[in-house]
């Protein structure tokens, strides 16, 4: 491997180093660095028939895998066609980085191909939206994009390049702990203390989990929880199967019922 490579290269590798191994995509010409740079690295391209698909199979792949799930997508229409599954990731807290193409930083405003500001269009939908303008950032950048959707609150982020900031050049990074999430603070044992107190107290208590318990991979303490206490579970979002449906303690089609009662 060379010691330095464009910034395609670079964002590719950042995204092999933090256990990136598919990249969903349609091929456009404003995203083909990226696309190489991700065959170098043994990433599998999955290559799709619409931007809308590439996204959204990408955030599948988050919820599957527990994962940050990646797609590329070519400059204006292309990302646009990506917002409904930024979306949907946001509001079910799915790890997505969505790696928009974009016009050349020197022809910006002139009414290049495909030209429009992504970042705006995406800022509302995304815990992160940012431009790269610079191929010596792009490795760190992508690195923090990843890490700022696995980071609890899990969730989407994109990232766009321009295509002459693509083909720049810059030397392979040695760090790589900045790839690390951040789980967020640890419990606050006084909150523990009070809900367990609640929970003692309670008539009738019962344990409403939702998707936090899939994205925390607490599924196994969640189930300790409710078996130990003899507590009925009802489940919402990515929390459903926590426990089987023939769980005597699990709560489904009857949930209205039970609250009610």
């Amino acid at each position: 491997m060379s010691d330095s490579g464009n910034a395609g290269e670079l964002i590719a590798l950042a995204l092999e180093r933090a256990g990136v191994s598919h990249l969903f995509t349609l091929n456009g010409g404003h995203i083909w660095p990226v696309l190489m740079g991700a065959t170098e690295h043994g990433i599998r391209l999955i290559d799709v028939r619409h931007e809308q698909t590439a996204a959204f199979a990408a955030e599948g792949w988050a919820k599957v895998t527990r994962e940050v799930g990646v797609a590329a997508v070519t400059a204006g229409p292309g990302v646009t066609n990506s917002v409904t599954a930024l979306a949907q990731a946001q509001g079910g807290d799915s790890p997505l980085l969505v790696i928009g193409g974009r016009a050349p930083i020197s022809r910006w405003g002139m009414g290049s191909l495909q030209e429009m500001d992504h970042v705006e269009v995406t800022r509302s939908l995304t815990k992160k939206a940012v431009t790269v303008t610079d191929a010596e950032d792009a490795y760190a950048i992508a690195a923090e994009c990843v890490r700022t959707a696995l980071s609890r609150r899990t969730g989407p982020v994109f990232m766009d390049i321009p295509i002459d900031v693509f083909f720049g050049a810059a030397d392979y990074p040695e760090a790589t702990e900045h790839l690390t999430p951040d789980l967020g603070p640890p419990p606050d044992h006084g909150q523990l203390a009070e809900a367990a107190r609640a929970l003692g107290e309670a008539d009738r208590p019962v344990v409403m989990a939702g998707g936090g318990v899939w994205w925390a991979h607490a599924e196994a303490e969640l189930r300790e929880l409710v078996e130990a206490g003899r507590l009925p579970l009802i489940v919402n979002g990515m929390a459903r199967g926590m426990l089987p449906p023939s769980h005597p303690l699990y709560f489904s089609r009857a949930r209205s019922r039970a609250l009610r009662e």
